[in-house]
């Protein structure tokens, strides 16, 4: 079988600006490089006119253009390294990314909005606004808890909720909290540390600490959660595969009127003994088609983290470990 013929395109950056051309080549044309090597093209510059030659030559012109639009700002590594991933991103029609239309999914939060990169964030985001019960299940740095927050975040200004609840299995399966140092919140807290850091980003330090004292934003480790009923609230499971099937369905009990939930997991990279069946991966059969209840599955092509994330999913994902 032949190989892919090579696409050769032009590319004209208007309007010429010295600055925002040395934004988006970045020190000694690092930016361009990073682009020739993860798309396999060739970048060949003349002040703001770019000859791009290869297989992805396109998606190397929408990812210079996307670029370029942003350089006003300044462009980064990891700008260049996320609009990459984007470019080999499936978007349909209509949704978030797709050049012809808006970003229709998108989150706005106080620092900013925070859009679906690709078809299946999109989707994500779309089922968590139509859907009281959303699962996000994949592999690590899909976005799955950051949008998720996000979602929250934006819930809770918009007071569509009166609080956010973040829950996670305290991890080492049988959640034995006691030999850990402090009081409740400070014994949970490492294990919660994504989604502070996310809150941190959206919120600031200060508000976070304030709504943290005034409950509107509660911690929880997973066995504090029974006989709870959550009405008002936006709550998010995390890191969910290291839930047993009685913990999942204890979970998805304590849902209340006016209430959002999340899940959010990779059954792939459970901590449970090798005798118990992750939730996560049990309820993916017993809630599937049920009204209400939305599915989103990520995949290594969903990874938004450093490019060797991807690569290293991929790899264990070829040799079926984990499985």
């Amino acid at each position: 079988m032949s190989a892919p013929a090579a696409i050769a395109r032009e590319l004209n950056l208007e309007p010429a600006d010295n600055e925002r051309l040395a934004s988006l080549c970045g020190p000694l044309d690092d930016h361009l490089r990073q682009v020739e090597n993860r798309l396999g093209v060739s970048v060949h510059r003349r002040g703001s006119r770019f000859q791009v030659r290869g297989v992805r030559a396109d998606d190397a012109v929408k990812v210079l253009k996307q670029l370029y639009g942003r350089s006003l700002g300044g462009v980064t590594p990891e700008d260049v390294h996320l609009a990459i991933q984007e470019a080999g991103m499936q978007v349909p029609p209509g949704t978030a990314g797709d050049p012809d239309h808006p970003d229709d999914v998108q989150v706005q939060t106080q620092r900013g909005t925070i859009r679906g990169r690709g078809a299946n964030q999109a989707s994500y985001l779309g089922s968590i606004r139509q859907a009281d019960l959303t699962f996000g299940i994949g592999p690590a740095g899909t976005g799955k808890t950051y949008l998720a927050v996000a979602c929250a975040v934006e819930a809770l200004q918009a007071d569509r909720v009166r609080r956010i609840v973040l829950v996670r299995p305290a991890v080492e399966a049988g959640e034995r909290l006691g030999f850990l140092p402090g009081d409740l919140t400070q014994k949970v807290d490492p294990y919660l540390r994504p989604m502070y850091d996310a809150l941190y980003e959206m919120l600031g330090f200060d508000k976070v600490s304030r709504l943290i004292e005034r409950n509107v934003i509660e911690v929880a480790p997973l066995a504090f959660m029974r006989g709870r009923t959550l009405n008002d609230a936006f709550i998010i499971l995390d890191e969910a595969q290291n839930t047993t099937i009685e913990q999942m369905k204890m979970f998805l009990t304590r849902i209340g009127f006016g209430s959002k939930a999340v899940v959010t997991g990779d059954v792939t990279q459970t901590d449970l003994p090798t005798h118990r069946i992750s939730g996560l991966r049990h309820v993916i059969d017993v809630l599937r088609g049920v009204n209400g209840v939305a599915f989103t599955m990520f995949t290594s092509q969903d990874v938004v983290r450093h490019p060797l994330v991807q690569r290293i999913v991929q790899a264990y994902e070829r040799a079926g470990d984990g499985q």
